[in-house]
């Protein structure tokens, strides 16, 4: 960290000001080496009640709702203001998220400030007001028009894997929509949402109460703002537990709600395809940010006859990888968030051999790190789609390779998950591979190395995997209530 980022305590950003947390502060921790990173704010349950009230205030009594033209004046100031921070913002997100640097030019970090040029087209192009043409229902001679307006407050709850990329999915497209928002980012990396803050009130002209970033090391405040009467929406990215949480608490008001939670994704090798190619694709996507993204293909599904052929290439992917310092730019395997995290995953690693698997790379800490909170990219062989490493969100750089009896098969392993979050097909024959592709339960599929993650892109799953979708056009129009005028005419 640099002497101007690491000097100081972050603060709140509460009704357009930045102060002090009541509940003190709490140490961060960098990933890498484990060593202390700074401190954070640590809100409590007043310092929410307070941005939930400036956000009600905000929404109700200021023209922010009412004027597209500022909101997109706004997000271009704020993406060029981001811009032009972005390698102090790269910096903070290395050490605070332990994410590869090579990875900040992309989903970690550019890509998502980049995004909000798209948020701010949208909201300048949109059809606010829709005219539904005359009719006569019921006899009478009626105009109606459809308009779409904004939901009111949202509060955004945001996990620590990819913090700039799951913030500004939020804050973008519900700022665009016209509504006020308050922000509970992950205790793991309260720096990320913080430095955001900052940089709205020293640089942009969005009004006072419209943004309200809640930094805390209480888990307890998400819920305060998913019961809280005055918010109208909450958007959680998170596991599949805690959304059923948040869900339950946002029921006590009947709020909508947006959940993006797990997956367990199925990459799929068909018989006609560059096994070894794919296999290695499979295997570099999961160690990537050590495996922490919720729609990372975990599970590689290969043929049968070809299952040894498959592990190997697995393998020597995963181990030539390795799991690397996140600062250095060749780097794809960083460390987990946390100890935590890092004893779930081992913990997983010691029921995956209970079970009857094995290693074919990997299975514990690598021996070359004396710090960090570091897994070694592993490759588990041998178990069935019944085992639970084979079940479960594990959320690290951990691959379970899976043998499927034909492409019937393989979709009916996909399937067989209470997720549906992602997924990827290889194959030569398009009409299989549609086939498969069309009989797959989830939200985004990958053909043959095909990219799907794109700001103009819908994201979101099926089943447990959650409720709505994020960016794209979809993703904005979830910030958005439908309101019809039927006006009668002569």
């Amino acid at each position: 960290m640099t002497a101007s980022a690491s000097a100081k305590v972050t603060e709140l950003l509460i009704d357009g000001e930045l102060v002090a947390a009541g509940g003190g502060t709490f140490a961060t921790i960098n990933p890498g080496t484990e060593e202390p990173l700074g401190d954070a704010a640590d809100a409590d349950g007043a310092d929410m009640d307070r941005a939930i009230a400036a956000a009600r205030v905000a929404f109700d009594e200021s023209d922010w709702s009412r004027d597209p033209a500022l909101r997109v004046h706004c997000l271009r100031q704020l993406r060029a203001a981001l811009n032009e921070d972005i390698e102090m913002l790269r910096e903070i997100t290395v050490a605070e998220v332990g994410a590869p640097v090579a990875l900040t030019h992309s989903a970690q970090l550019q890509g998502p400030v980049d995004d909000l040029a798209f948020c701010a087209d949208t909201a300048e192009q949109y059809a606010w007001a829709t005219n539904l043409g005359v009719a006569a229902p019921l006899g009478i001679r009626t105009k109606r028009t459809l308009l779409r307006e904004p939901f009111g407050v949202v509060g955004a709850i945001t996990p620590w894997n990819f913090p700039h990329q799951i913030n500004f999915a939020k804050l973008g497209p519900a700022l665009a929509a016209g509504n006020t928002v308050v922000l509970k980012p992950a205790p793991d990396t309260p720096w990320c949402a913080a430095e955001v803050g900052r940089i709205i009130v020293e640089r942009t002209d969005i009004p006072p109460g419209v943004v309200n970033i809640v930094t805390s090391g209480d888990h307890r405040l998400g819920a305060q703002l998913a019961e809280d009467p005055r918010v109208d929406l909450v958007s959680f990215t998170g596991s599949t537990a805690t959304g059923r949480a948040v869900m339950t608490a946002a029921a006590q008001t009947i709020k909508r709600v947006f959940l993006e939670l797990g997956g367990k994704s199925a990459f799929i090798v068909l018989d006609d395809a560059d096994l070894a190619s794919a296999s290695a694709v499979a295997a570099f996507t999961v160690a990537t940010h050590a495996g922490q993204g919720c729609a990372i293909t975990t599970r590689l599904v290969v043929p049968r006859d070809r299952y040894d052929e498959a592990v190997a290439a697995a393998a020597r992917t995963m181990a030539g990888l390795g799991a690397g310092d996140p600062t250095d730019p060749k780097t794809i395997c960083g460390p987990l968030i946390s100890a935590k995290q890092r004893d779930r995953v081992e913990g997983y690693l010691d029921l995956a051999t209970k079970e009857g698997g094995s290693f074919a790379c990997g299975g514990g800490r690598p021996a070359d790190k004396t710090a960090g909170f570091y897994i070694e990219p592993t490759v588990i062989t041998g178990l069935t789609n019944g085992a639970r490493v084979a079940r479960e969100e594990i959320f690290g750089p951990v691959l379970v390779v899976l043998a499927h009896d034909g492409d019937g098969d393989a979709v009916r392993i996909a399937n067989d998950s209470p997720y549906g979050l992602s997924g990827t097909v290889f194959g030569t024959d398009p009409e299989r591979v549609n086939w498969v592709v069309s009989r797959l339960r989830t939200g985004t599929i990958n053909v043959n190395g095909g990219v799907w993650y794109s700001a103009d892109v819908p994201f979101g799953g099926y089943k447990q995997s959650g409720i709505g979708r994020e960016t794209g056009l979809a993703g904005f129009e979830e910030y958005l209530e439908t309101k019809v005028i039927a006006e009668a005419v002569s």
